[in-house]
């Protein structure tokens, strides 16, 4: 049986960039009367970091920060560092830099794509 997620990506690759717009605007419009409107920023949040923070406290904080991007893009990374923290017995401090780093760097690739897919579109 076919999903229904499937089957409207399915349609919605059937139709034309006008017709996929209108989907869009109806979609949001059904979504509108919901009252469940969800918006994600564009920027990251402004959370700053406390001066002490365990990894698994500065993972929440960042993937806080950072709403835009999908968690799961960022799992393999994420884990290979709290492994090297728990594993390998890494301080905090240089396995939340590198979070830091990691979370920073796929912000800049999803603002990327973001300009990408606007240029695209006109």
């Amino acid at each position: 049986m076919i999903s229904t997620k499937k089957k409207l990506s399915r349609v919605f690759d059937d139709l034309d960039d006008h017709q996929q717009e209108m989907l869009l605007d109806f979609a949001e419009f059904l979504q509108a009367r919901t009252g469940k409107i969800h918006t994600i920023p564009k920027i990251p949040l402004s959370i700053p970091r406390p001066p002490t923070e365990s990894v698994i406290a500065a993972i929440k904080r960042l993937a806080t920060t950072y709403p835009m991007l999908e968690q799961a893009r960022l799992f393999n990374e994420t884990s290979m560092l709290m492994t090297t923290h728990i594993m390998e017995g890494r301080s905090s401090k240089e396995v939340i830099d590198d979070l830091e780093i990691l979370f920073k760097h796929h912000f800049e690739k999803w603002r990327n794509e973001m300009e990408v897919n606007k240029a695209s579109e006109k």
